[in-house]
């Protein structure tokens, strides 16, 4: 996922567009206007008074927009604004609603999000888990790792119900690897927060290993704030699907939503604290300049003895 820096008047527009989607005539909420702070900083060439931005309206904005993918670009951003401080409503999803039929956007996340904003819960989650990270291990495990048994014990593996003792004594090996590569330090990580590991009772599938790879390569942390961080940085570099991945982080950590089969905290607004806004955008870049889908099939194996810097560096993965 590469980000498109909009400038001048298509800057302004998507601005406005945010400002008009997720605040109607009320006031900027913490998490957007960090948002529109962050964007305007870090994406964006203008400055602007975020309080005094003029509405905008869909045929208006769909004038302005026309650099290729940004239409499209906004969408999601405007779905991640709606979803930025809790749970979104019913006016805030037809405003956005009426901006993406202008833009000509047609995107399964628009659907996810009209489940979720009817109460219709049980459809809604399992709409978003058939288009979700979820439902990508378990294609990888059919297409990859054993057809319908792989797939099978990619599902009963994680409930806690089937183990593969060959497969863990893999990953427990990686505890004699030298202390600075990239296995060890994933050893570590895993064991120091509890977490099974692939073929232990409660670990992810073989295919949902990366994930934990993914904190030790990017450096980010297992506290809310930093799994909305490694969500981006995942987008980033995601091929296949990378906006369910933001979509993921902005139900759990912005409406305090959690689709996802284990328990989490209900937290809200995670974008509005701190530098986190800015900190989320620069992770979405710095994932999409890694040369490796690591969420597709990635043969992680031959990087686990190396050095965690050479490592990175062989993926691309920036300071």
């Amino acid at each position: 996922m590469q980000l498109i820096h909009p400038e001048g008047d298509e800057a302004l527009a998507c601005l406005r567009a945010m400002r008009s989607v997720t605040a109607g005539e009320a006031p900027l909420s913490p998490a957007v206007r960090a948002m529109m702070t962050a964007a305007q900083n870090m994406l964006m060439t203008i400055e602007t008074d975020l309080d005094t931005l003029e509405p905008i309206d869909a045929k208006e904005l769909a004038g302005i927009v026309r650099t290729p993918g940004l239409a499209d670009q906004l969408v999601g951003a405007l779905i991640v604004g709606v979803l930025a401080d809790g749970e979104p409503d019913a006016a805030a999803y037809a405003r956005l609603e009426t901006m993406a039929r202008a833009l000509g956007v047609k995107t399964p996340a628009m659907k996810t999000l009209r489940l979720l904003v009817e109460k219709n819960m049980m459809l809604f989650r399992l709409d978003f888990l058939r288009r979700s990270h979820v439902a990508d291990m378990v294609k990888d495990a059919w297409r990859h790792h054993g057809g319908l048994a792989g797939a099978a014990a990619a599902l009963l593996g994680q409930r806690g119900l089937v183990e593969d003792p060959k497969l863990a004594a893999r990953f427990t090996a990686l505890e004699a690897l030298p202390e600075d590569t990239l296995g060890r330090i994933y050893f570590e990580h895993c064991r120091s927060h509890g977490f099974s590991f692939p073929g232990e009772r409660g670990g992810f599938p073989i295919t949902g290993a990366y994930h934990d790879m993914v904190h030790v390569l990017s450096g980010y942390g297992t506290a809310p704030e930093e799994e909305l961080l490694v969500g981006a940085f995942t987008a980033g570099f995601k091929r296949t699907n990378p906006f369910y991945m933001i979509l993921l982080v902005s139900f759990l950590w912005g409406a305090g939503v959690n689709v996802v089969p284990v328990s989490q905290p209900h937290i809200t607004g995670t974008l509005g604290r701190g530098e986190n806004a800015a900190k989320f955008i620069h992770a979405l870049e710095r994932g999409g300049r890694v040369n490796t889908d690591l969420s597709d099939n990635w043969d992680f194996w031959p990087m686990l003895p190396l050095p965690l810097e050479e490592a990175r560096a062989r993926l691309g993965i920036a300071a």
